[in-house]
């Protein structure tokens, strides 16, 4: 796989390093300003993504939760398409189902179409600060309170809103409260021996643990874990907190904290052989065969999200990138938006969904491959970007719709509505359309 991935980066990486000398390459930076600028296909998913995001913040059809996961991808396209004080409403709903220790819930649903008997359902969390929903958390995940936090953050620097950091929820202040979920990190999900936080294993950023057919709650048989994904959005979480507050005496420490987790991260989850990241590290032992060798895996959403948090350099960048156009043309996956690969195989967890390349195993998610686009464009990748982000708008166009994730073939699968899919695309649109309005505007200055 990384010897195909070389061959890619050749061409990449020298495009994109060295295409800024000479007169041709101006120009053809010009053109594909400019041929963003008229894209007809992306005017249309822009404006789809609109409609699905006014029907509403559960996650999609045949959802009746709000995940603070999902809402942290699409709060931005909501706060273009609802009132702002609903999706201020939305953010507060979190911090009143806060939990003593600082702890946020996975997501919350109409109390009424919550069934709270349900012995082998959900575990659900009341609140008398909220008696409309019944919340719930999933204690697989370590991505709750980072969400939250980039929630807010992203809430605050579009709507330049800075008074919401001061509202109250029982005493205490949003801003507070933002600081009180990255402690519960470093209380509960800190290892002092890699200084890394941890979770249970699941495949890459996903919610489905191995030892369960269905079960969000660690118990006895979890596998704890530490990964590139969990970590990289909490220092994310860290610099947006960072940007939030005025308090000099939390940016000294949470600086702190970042600067150390992020140097951990290259120490014991970056393979620097194979550049890439290690999928696991086990706090104890692993839950798959030890014949298996997990490290031939390469994570792509973890990746995606190691770039946004600064921990990859521009070389990296394009050699991951390398490696995930090899990964797709080795699988015959649709896009980037391919979660793992090679998948695990065939048993390696009980929930039958997820087979190979099926689901979170492989199965390809534009709700992780946009944000792969994201970074492409952020650190100037911009024709990569852009010739990748192409087949993730013409299957929303076929399939009239945003679905949750896509198999080999491009079946899509999942709910017909995924506002995170939704959401994703219309940043990359935004972002896109930002850069060649940056272009344009510089051309025209030069006149």
């Amino acid at each position: 796989m990384f010897k195909h991935a070389i061959l890619f980066l050749s061409a990449s990486l020298v495009a994109t390093l060295t295409g800024c000398a000479g007169g041709n390459a101006i120009s053809s930076e010009q053109q594909l300003a400019k041929q963003i600028t008229n894209d007809t296909l992306m005017q249309q998913v822009d404006s789809m993504a609109r409609e699905v995001v006014k029907g509403g913040f559960n996650a999609g059809d045949g959802y009746g939760e709000v995940w603070i996961r999902d809402y942290n991808t699409f709060i931005e396209l909501a706060m273009e398409v609802m009132p702002d004080s609903t999706v201020q409403d939305n953010l507060l709903t979190f911090f009143r189902f806060q939990g003593k220790t600082g702890d946020i819930v996975d997501g919350f649903i109409d109390i009424n179409h919550a069934n709270l008997n349900n012995k082998d359902g959900y575990k659900y969390r009341l609140s008398d600060l909220e008696p409309r929903y019944a919340a719930h958390k999933n204690t697989v995940e370590t991505d709750q309170e980072s969400s939250l936090v980039q929630a807010v953050w992203r809430y605050v620097t579009k709507s330049g809103n800075r008074a919401f950091l001061q509202r109250e929820i029982d005493g205490i202040t949003v801003e507070k409260r933002l600081e009180l979920a990255l402690e519960y990190l470093m209380k509960e999900r800190y290892n002092a021996k890699y200084g890394l936080i941890w979770g249970a294993t699941t495949a890459d950023w996903g919610d489905v643990q191995p030892e369960h057919p269905w079960g969000v709650e660690l118990d006895k048989n979890s596998h704890l874990a530490i990964d590139i994904y969990d970590n990289a959005f909490f220092i994310i979480a860290i610099n947006h907190y960072v940007d939030l507050t005025n308090n000099k005496e939390s940016i000294n420490n949470w600086t702190k904290t970042r600067d150390e987790i992020k140097a951990n991260v290259r120490k014991y989850l970056w393979d620097e052989e194979k550049q890439k990241f290690v999928p696991h590290i086990y706090l104890e032992d692993s839950p798959f065969p030890a014949n298996f060798d997990e490290n031939e895996i390469f994570y792509h959403g973890g990746t995606a999200m190691a770039i946004e948090a600064d921990l990859l350099s521009k070389e990296e960048i394009a050699y991951s990138n390398a490696a995930m156009l090899a990964n797709v043309k080795s699988s015959g996956a649709p896009t980037i938006g391919l979660t793992v690969y090679p998948p695990y195989p065939e048993g390696s967890f009980q929930n039958k969904g997820m087979y190979p390349y099926g689901y979170q195993n492989g199965g390809d998610w534009t709700w992780f491959g946009g944000r792969m686009i994201q970074q492409l464009i952020r650190n100037g990748f911009i024709q990569e970007a852009y010739d990748e982000a192409r087949p993730m708008f013409e299957r929303v166009i076929k399939n009239n719709g945003f679905y949750e994730w896509y198999a080999k073939d491009g079946k899509p699968s999942g709910s017909g509505t995924f506002r995170g899919e939704a959401g994703v695309l219309f940043k990359v649109i935004q972002d896109f359309r930002s850069w060649a309005a940056k272009q344009i505007k510089d051309s025209d200055s030069k006149k």
